[in-house]
């Protein structure tokens, strides 16, 4: 792939990430906050960089292009195409990326299976968290991101059977009651306005459909079919009903996270707060997948 003069590779963007989220941790450590969010701003701007280098509309994996959050029209398989090229780890990245919220496995895999080529092994995801937590603790900030937990607002705990991409700020990976109903919302926005950039495949459309029989006025047509902008606009209108107050529930969650957890337990949950989890988690209202 030929790359205009000037523009970092991949390998450049991850070293620069590297010496970023080191010169972030010598700032927080010496107090000095300015610098600190400074430096912050700059490593979100150089991740997002290494997104689209790697995963964006110019990426290609494998010899094919990448399609996370808007490359190839919605759904659109080529025939005969090589199938199962990326890691898993890239393959969910990919997922959770194009739904911009935390997710089951289960509705990871739907959601790959329906809008990429190949699909995720079940198998595969079983321990993935473990891993990257391993991963991380063994060389934090080696990887441009991690695959970790959502973390419960209450306990600071990992939130069971939710995963979440580490570059994604604090506030969208906590999970508080309203969280699964505006995470689903959310995710049905942004698939619905993926699909609508294309004619949408059979698979594309039955996952649509699982959203949209779960949200008031998304469904206006044959049972079993969805107008991708009707499911958009259906879930915008309740999303900003309950936003706000989720928003607040999250960002005071996420006050009380970064004052009391290390680097590790911001990704992963507090260790201590998960043993006293009694294992409950916030039930959604019409989750699909979950």
């Amino acid at each position: 792939m030929s790359r205009s003069p000037g523009v970092p590779t991949p390998d450049e963007l991850e070293t620069r990430i590297t010496e970023l989220r080191a010169a972030v941790r010598r700032a927080v450590s010496s107090g000095d906050r300015r610098e600190a969010r400074e430096l912050r701003a700059e490593l979100r701007g150089t991740e997002q960089a290494w997104d689209d280098a790697v995963l964006g509309d110019g990426g290609a994996t494998g010899g094919r292009e990448a399609t996370a959050a808007g490359g190839r029209e919605a759904g659109g398989r080529e025939r005969g195409e090589q199938r199962g090229l990326l890691p898993v780890r890239d393959q969910v990245h990919q997922a959770l990326t194009l739904l911009g919220a935390p997710a089951a496995p289960k509705l990871i895999g739907s959601v790959y299976a329906a809008f990429f080529p190949g699909a995720i092994p079940g198998s595969r995801l079983t321990s993935l968290r473990r891993d990257e937590e391993r991963s991380f603790r063994t060389a934090p900030y080696a990887r441009p991101y991690y695959l970790c937990a959502a973390l419960t607002a209450d306990l600071l705990a990992p939130a069971r059977g939710l995963l979440t991409v580490s570059t994604w700020p604090l506030e969208q990976r906590i999970v508080g009651p309203l969280s699964p109903r505006t995470d689903f919302l959310t995710s049905a926005c942004r698939l619905a306005e993926q699909a609508g950039r294309g004619d949408p495949q059979p698979d594309v459309q039955r996952l649509l459909w699982r959203f949209a029989s779960n949200i008031p006025g998304a469904v206006a047509g044959t049972v079993g079919t969805v107008d991708p902008a009707v499911l958009a606009e259906a879930a915008r209108a309740e999303l900003d009903v309950h936003r706000e107050t989720d928003r607040r529930g999250r960002a005071s969650a996420a006050g009380r996270a970064r004052t009391q957890l290390d680097d590790a337990e911001l990704l992963f949950g507090s260790r201590l707060r998960a043993l006293r989890d009694t294992g409950r988690r916030p039930a959604g209202i019409g989750e699909t997948d979950r």
